[in-house]
């Protein structure tokens, strides 16, 4: 007997959605740095640090005061001055516009302008030296200032960067649980109609050869529908649910044709299990397609077994001789496919097995 294996395992790079909690609240912590509720905290944190390092921290008795702290105040200004001129003008306006030389060129002038004149404040103030003597004024080269200038204004860009950064990995990531959750309810209901399709169609042929069961049948379908308009629009039901929905199904397929069987096994603790809705139907419905036969009997088997915190899922139908040699599957199982890898990234293992009999789908999820 020839018998094929097919073992698929569909790791993606996507984020999961169940870390949408983790990663609102990670967002929230940085939104201290990007917040305009924060703006003026964040200031008003630079200003202190940076008076307590620049000021308090380099005081000295031989200094003509309260000459030297005003020049550092001064210095201290025009410092921040160049800073926010180089935070809400240069960086928005060219850096993050991708003219470089244009940023460069704005930020060099920036620099040497308050170096020259720091210089020429220090120039004029050179006379106070004499008169103090031999105490000195806090008086730094226009060189020296330049340098020290460059290296707080280039921070200042780094801490631009730093949230534009921020705010582009928060926007990515925001893009992409939508762009997730789209494509989910676009795979979800790209399975829903085709399956509502077959049903309307079974009852449509029943109407002719056997109108009690062509009403039997419109009537399961209520029943079919209100889980599709109403339970099935979470993002997650109950298993014992899902499972319900399978079992019409199969018993309205069970009304449509003869010499067909069907068994719904479930084992562990299910009750209070949640899974995406129409996660195992297609599985069901490639089963009830492909086991069609008119002249032997057929079956699908359906087991759902919880052990350890995985489910295990398994569906077998038999296999009529005249479509031995066709293939299985279709968009619908593409479909559950790309849901299983979005949902649960590599936490699943979907193996199908087909022989010359049966086709056998084994599905593993870690809840």
């Amino acid at each position: 007997m020839a018998k094929q294996t097919l073992f698929l395992s569909l790791p993606i790079n996507i984020n999961n959605l169940n870390n949408e909690d983790q990663i609102k609240s990670i967002s929230s912590r940085l939104d201290l740095f990007t917040h305009k509720q924060y703006h003026i905290h964040r200031h008003v944190f630079t200003w202190v640090l940076y008076l307590f390092i620049f000021i308090l921290s380099y005081q000295n008795p031989d200094s003509i005061e309260p000459y030297a702290t005003y020049f550092k105040i001064g210095i201290s200004l025009s410092l921040f001055l160049q800073a926010y001129l180089n935070m809400y003008w240069l960086v928005p306006t060219y850096l993050f516009r991708n003219h470089f030389l244009k940023y460069l060129i704005g930020l060099v002038s920036i620099l040497l302008f308050f170096s020259l004149l720091t210089g020429l404040v220090s120039y004029m103030m050179r006379d106070l030296e004499a008169i103090y003597a031999p105490k000195r004024l806090f008086n730094p080269m226009p060189a020296m200032y330049f340098a020290f200038a460059l290296v707080f204004v280039t921070a200042s860009t780094g801490i631009k960067l730093f949230q534009r950064w921020i705010e582009d990995t928060r926007q990515i990531g925001v893009l992409t649980q939508t762009s997730i959750k789209a494509e989910l309810e676009q795979l979800k209901n790209q399975i829903n109609p085709h399956f509502l399709f077959n049903m309307l169609n079974n009852a449509n042929v029943l109407i002719q050869k056997d109108p009690q069961k062509a009403s039997q049948v419109l009537m399961s379908l209520s029943d079919l529908l209100r889980y599709q308009l109403y339970d099935s629009a979470r993002q997650q039901v109950l298993l014992t649910a899902d499972i319900h929905f399978l079992n019409d199904c199969l018993a309205l397929e069970k009304i449509r044709r003869d010499h067909f069987e069907f068994i719904i096994s479930k084992e562990g603790s299910i009750s209070g299990i949640q899974i995406p809705p129409f996660l195992f139907i297609t599985f069901v419905e490639n089963a009830i397609k492909h086991s069609q036969d008119a002249d032997q009997p057929s079956f699908v088997e359906v087991d759902f077994k919880l052990i350890n915190n995985r489910l295990y899922f398994v569906c077998r139908n038999s296999k009529p001789k005249k479509i031995r040699s066709e293939k299985s599957g279709g968009l619908g199982l593409v479909n559950v496919k790309r849901r299983l890898s979005l949902i649960y990234d590599n936490q699943y293992q979907l193996n199908i097995i087909e022989t010359n009999d049966l086709y056998t789908v084994n599905l593993v999820i870690n809840l």
